[in-house]
């Protein structure tokens, strides 16, 4: 890329519609915070750590994904996650950002749901004030477990619903179709909340038109298939 366009991407203003916080951590805090919380890692460096991030498909990125979320157990680790990203993209001159975060990664591991939201809308209250960043969060449900698991998660959220601006589906997708979530939408919809969705990344262009015609989503979160549907381009 031309020296002069590269800086003129990075200077201008943006807004971050998709970013993962779990996924943002690399790979130095994740062995700050797994030292901190005395946690065994199965990468013995940071370089070994960092020679796992070479993805090959959705899966192996979910893989390094769930392996650096082991180390997330307490308030504070959740608001340096992500604290360390606001700061990367203020760099970046990222001026709002709207954050995904997937809370059963942590509750199924024994971790409260206030303890994740807190140290996460935290550091965005911080980068409010300190970067003149604005952002929201959306809650994703992980669509490989079953619809009840997500019903119950919508209820551990209902005291927190000030701190939300949507909710969200991720995690695999090839097998486990939107409209298996078809209820709980239904539920976050009557709530108030806006609604996006993951489909049709390496699910087929179907999962596309149901999250669409089901769900009533808002938003496609990469949505790539389309192209082989015309319907849907």
């Amino acid at each position: 890329m031309d020296a002069g366009l590269r800086t003129t991407l990075q200077e201008m203003p943006k807004a971050e519609l998709h970013i993962h916080i779990e996924g943002s951590l690399e790979p130095e805090l994740i062995f700050a915070l797994a030292a901190r919380n005395g946690i065994t890692l199965a990468y013995h460096s940071i370089d070994e750590l960092r020679r796992a991030y070479a993805f090959t498909d959705l899966q192996s990125f979910l893989d390094i994904y769930y392996a650096g979320a082991s180390v997330l157990l307490t308030e504070q680790d959740f608001f340096d996650m992500t604290w360390a990203y606001l700061q990367r993209a203020h760099g970046d001159h990222v001026c709002h950002t709207e954050i995904f975060f997937d809370p059963q990664t942590h509750t199924a591991r024994g971790v409260a749901f206030s303890t994740v939201i807190d140290g996460v809308h935290r550091a965005l209250r911080e980068a409010q004030v300190q970067l003149g960043m604005s952002g929201a969060l959306i809650m994703c449900f992980l669509r490989h477990l079953p619809e009840e698991d997500a019903l119950a998660t919508l209820e551990q959220a209902l005291p927190h619903r000030a701190k939300l601006i949507g909710v969200g589906l991720d995690s695999s997708e090839r097998g486990h179709p939107p409209e298996n979530f078809a209820r709980v939408f239904a539920r976050c919809k009557a709530l108030g909340l806006h609604l996006v969705a993951h489909a049709g990344e390496e699910g087929p262009p179907a999962y596309i038109e149901t999250a669409l015609d089901v769900l009533h989503v808002e938003r496609i979160d990469h949505g790539v298939r389309c192209l082989e549907d015309a319907a849907l381009t």
